[in-house]
């Protein structure tokens, strides 16, 4: 039995009453945490394009509305611009593995589908707890990082699986969506790598598009290449993820999404812990001229946002949120890192770019023991009249063993919301969001209209 085809057995035998509360719960917590980080990024320029892009594509209900609009459009395309939205702001949830993930992208391709296919809340929930379960369970089968690759491969995939089970695939037709989406969806890091573009937003989301276009080929009848996993020139031979052979699916109620982290700050996951050190170190220096400051960090955090010459001297959004330099610098300076941090103006403030003078990342071993189970960063700050204080943080607010509260997520989706959305319409949203189990429709949780 090939690989696609036990995931696709998996995904067919699986059913919404096997979901826990607190699974069905947790699910309810991402949408609104997504549509939160859609609002935050609803006027930027990837999701301007992404919604143009959706848009100029005419589908009539019913089918996917591109969110803050009244135009309904393709599912392939809806999942292109709602996920582009989603994840700009590098605010939407995480998971940290041997490959570091974000997977409430793959709720706007399930959301799509659904209304696309007019099914209720409950396939939705059921599709997305799917989705986090095949690509965190690949996350912690095998590394695509460590090979110049990057972690959308596997979002081809899960929002495949996610569609097909909307759709009501056979298991014939899961492993060729499998096989469709995991041939030609092979992506390489260079997204994420110097200074970032807006393109690092739409990464997944393109991901996600494909992945439902190879479901929905699939169900039409289109075959797809065989052992897209473990084949001679498959994705296990060709990216060296070896560990894909290995996964073995949720059951019994353990399932991924449970053991996901919502985003506290606006900024890469990995500099979450180095910011709450920072937050908390900076009482006790207050008054006080720093000299230097010296994080000692875990290899990841240290190659993904620590030591490239361009995280230094940041000059667009996308790579100072990617910056543990500048987003420690920003706490210690404004006491708080906020969607404000980032803007264009503050990239070249003085007082910034003198913290990032001063600070030194380096990798320590100890410290690489603590992740991915946490995410440890010790942050040193030595004062010109000689105080010296540290601060270690393994499990910042929002990982999943410091989780944040309902109403911390709440209070997060109402900061994004404000100015973009009325009042009474954000109330209606998280009232629709609380009760999507008993949505038999869940295009009028989506179909908002934005303010202007």
């Amino acid at each position: 039995m090939t690989i696609a085809r036990q995931m696709a057995q998996w995904v067919t035998k699986m059913k919404y009453e096997e979901l826990p509360e607190k699974t069905i719960h947790e699910v309810k917590r991402r949408v609104i945490d997504s549509l939160a980080t859609c609002l935050g990024a609803y006027g930027a320029r990837p999701s301007k394009i992404a919604r143009a892009k959706a848009r100029a594509v005419s589908d009539p209900p019913p089918s996917a509305s591109v969110w803050g609009t009244d135009h309904h459009t393709s599912p392939d395309l809806a999942a292109f611009a709602n996920g582009a939205m989603v994840r700009y702001l590098d605010y939407n949830d995480t998971y940290l593995s041997l490959e570091p993930a974000h997977p409430s992208d793959n709720i706007p391709a399930a959301v799509a589908v659904a209304q696309g296919a007019g099914k209720p809340g409950r396939d939705v929930i059921l599709a997305t707890v799917i989705a986090y379960e095949i690509q965190c369970r690949l996350c912690d089968a095998a590394s695509l990082r460590a090979g110049g690759w990057d972690h959308v491969t596997y979002g081809a995939l899960s929002t495949t699986l996610a569609a097909g089970k909307i759709w009501g695939l056979t298991e014939d037709e899961l492993e060729h969506a499998l096989g469709i989406a995991g041939v030609c969806n092979i992506t390489t890091r260079q997204t994420r790598t110097g200074q970032i573009s807006d393109w690092k937003a739409c990464a997944f989301a393109n991901a996600a598009r494909n992945g439902v276009f190879a479901a929905d080929l699939a169900r039409r009848g289109m075959t797809g290449p065989f052992e897209i996993f473990e084949g001679p020139k498959g994705l296990m031979n060709q990216l060296d993820i070896g560990g894909a052979s290995g996964v073995v699916l949720g059951s019994d109620g353990d399932f991924m999404i449970d053991k996901t982290y919502i985003k506290f700050w606006p900024a890469e996951y990995h500099s979450q812990s180095a910011i709450d050190a920072c937050l908390q170190l900076r009482p006790r220096i207050e008054g006080k001229d720093i000299a230097d400051i010296l994080i000692k960090s875990f290899e990841a955090a240290v190659s993904i946002i620590g030591s490239e010459p361009e995280k230094l001297r940041p000059t667009s959004r996308e790579t100072a949120d990617h910056s543990m330099f500048y987003c420690c610098a920003a706490a210690l300076v404004d006491g708080d890192v906020t969607l404000a941090t980032f803007d264009a103006d503050r990239l070249t403030d003085p007082k910034l770019l003198d913290l990032i003078d001063k600070t030194k990342i380096v990798e320590d071993g100890e410290l690489n023991k603590g992740y991915p189970k946490g995410i440890p960063n010790d942050v040193i700050i030595t004062c010109t009249d000689g105080t010296k204080v540290n601060q270690r943080v393994d499990f910042p607010r929002g990982h999943a063993e410091n989780p944040m509260t309902d109403d911390e997520v709440v209070a997060k989706f109402r900061r994004m919301a404000d100015g973009v959305i009325t009042d009474e319409t954000a109330d209606a949203i998280l009232d629709k969001a609380w009760s999507l189990d008993t949505m038999e429709d869940v295009t009028p949780l989506f179909a908002f209209k934005v303010i202007g």
